[in-house]
């Protein structure tokens, strides 16, 4: 059985900020080198999870800029997206609000030979909506109170849940922040949700507290991982998610390229061509 949440959670500073245990940065020359092992390991479930009809489902939360879809995209990106599915939904539509909350989650909950991974879930009613004012003190009490008995069920029905939040350092948060804004290819990620959630870190922590001691169960324990280095705390993820999988290395048969011929009668098409400019 797991650890409880806060037997896995990182140290604390005189702040009441979590800190990481390493100090320096990981290089990316010493970064690619594991990620590469575990990328094998990854392609490994996907062929365990295929021929088996396992069901996965990981659950990434976390503050703004905290790593989360870096994380994602480097379990992903060896990986087929017709096995590993990213799921991350937009705001609610006035329909969606009318139903029950989880209603439309369910859904997107993984059949068998499927990998799920909600880039957020559920939890945005423990933590945006709740600091946010989107949702009533009754609906997060009601929330929580219903989360483990939603992941039990599906923990019963066989879906491998792991459920990971991600902590990042206030002025590790405001860096990031600060380099979105000058970044072209990061302004996307810099709404005004985001500045007005940075206003609210402890309000942030208090929900992120109450939210693990109200669903941090048995069968679907909350791990922390601090994301300051995200180099160290992407893999730190993805080789915990592999020691919490009971997959199996499939016999694979060996793949040999057939014979062919080429015709070498010079093409005759006349369709466009994309000039070199690189």
């Amino acid at each position: 059985m797991g650890k409880k949440h806060h037997e896995r959670r990182p140290g604390r500073n005189d702040h009441g900020t979590t800190t990481s245990p390493a100090t320096r940065r990981m290089k990316e020359r010493e970064y690619q080198h594991p990620l590469r092992r575990l990328h094998g390991e990854l392609v490994a479930v996907q062929d365990w999870v295929t021929s088996t009809g396992a069901k996965v489902c990981i659950v990434f939360e976390g503050r703004d800029t905290a790593g989360k879809g870096g994380t994602i995209k480097a379990i992903t990106e060896r990986v087929s997206p017709r096995v590993f599915r990213v799921v991350a939904l937009p705001a609610p539509s006035e329909r969606e609000k009318s139903q029950m909350y989880i209603q439309r989650y369910l859904p997107h909950f993984p059949a068998g030979g499927e990998v799920v991974i909600f880039d957020r879930s559920w939890y945005n009613r423990a933590g945006v909506e709740r600091v946010m004012g989107f949702c009533t003190k009754e609906e997060t009490r009601r929330f929580l109170e219903q989360a483990p008995a939603v992941e039990k069920a599906m923990v019963d029905s066989g879906i491998h849940l792991l459920k990971y939040w991600l902590e990042v350092s206030p002025e590790e948060q405001t860096r990031r922040l600060e380099r979105r804004i000058d970044d072209p290819r990061k302004t996307w990620k810099l709404s005004p949700m985001d500045l007005a959630s940075y206003l609210k870190w402890d309000e942030y922590s208090r929900a992120r507290d109450a939210m693990f001691a109200a669903t941090d169960s048995a069968w679907a324990p909350w791990y922390v991982a601090h994301s300051d280095d995200k180099k160290r705390a992407r893999l730190n993820v993805i080789a915990h998610l592999l020691e919490h999988l009971p997959y199996e290395a499939q016999k694979r048969h060996k793949v040999q390229l057939p014979e062919r011929t080429i015709d070498e009668t010079p093409s005759r098409s006349e369709v466009r061509v994309v000039a070199e400019r690189f």
